[in-house]
């Protein structure tokens, strides 16, 4: 064992050390990294707004993906609620008679 710090790499200004940090750098498995997840738009423009939101997971720990994943989900609870509270069509009129 040496005391002298580990010559340079030719052409490179750094030591074998760092580059094997900066190589652990390159590829952590523990970063985060996008799922791939295809999201096909729905037409209707609240909903896509809100799935499109599921790709802030892509780029957030695993941890941070809750977070991400209620969000949309109170989003789209709240607009399938919106959608039941909207009048319907006039509902046909009660007739009186009675027949015998």
């Amino acid at each position: 064992m040496s005391d002298t710090a580990p010559e340079p790499q030719p052409g490179t200004g750094t030591v074998p050390e760092e580059q094997e940090r900066g190589r652990e750098r390159e590829h952590d498995p523990a970063a985060p990294a996008p799922l791939g997840v295809p999201r096909t738009p729905t037409g209707n423009a609240e909903a896509d707004v809100l799935l499109d939101r599921l790709a802030d997971a892509d780029h957030l720990a695993t941890d941070g993906h809750v977070e991400v994943y209620e969000d949309v989900h109170r989003g789209l609870r709240d607009a399938l609620t919106a959608l039941d509270a909207r009048p319907g069509p006039p509902a046909p009129p009660a007739s009186h008679e009675h027949r015998s």
